[in-house]
């Protein structure tokens, strides 16, 4: 199970980067999807989360305050991969950016057990992708 996170880069305050978590190893149509941030000297965040398609809720997403009506989470089982389209990007926003994965096809499940922006709600983890909003 490997999940690897690309696409983060230099941008000017305003703009916008769109983030991929490319999954091999397994599928991703039983799995949710959660992207996290790590800040300079701050804990990691969840940022962004979105349920299996087969799950209970259909693909339901979830944000963070911060980041609510300018990012959005999405994923095309097809490609397995999910995708955080990032826009009016702020100075705040630059991080190590994360993803990660959870089998949600059992009740027993963390994504059943934690909140949904909590890192303890998944179980698998990629490599990080750095976003810094810079002008």
């Amino acid at each position: 199970v490997q999940l690897q996170a690309s696409g983060g880069g230099l941008v000017q305050p305003g703009g916008s980067l769109r983030l991929s978590c490319a999954a091999s190893g397994f599928t991703l149509d039983y799995y949710a999807i959660g992207w996290f941030r790590q800040a300079p000297g701050k804990e990691r965040e969840g940022v962004s989360s979105i349920s299996s398609n087969r799950s209970g809720s259909g693909g339901s997403v979830y944000y963070a305050d911060s980041v609510k009506g300018r990012f959005t989470i999405s994923r095309d089982n097809a490609k397995n991969t999910a995708y955080l389209q990032m826009s009016d990007l702020k100075p705040e926003d630059t991080a190590v950016y994360y993803c990660a994965a959870v089998f949600t096809g059992s009740y027993s499940s963390n994504w059943y057990k934690r909140p949904r922006l909590s890192d303890s709600a998944f179980d698998y983890w990629g490599q990080g992708t750095q976003v810094t909003v810079s002008s």
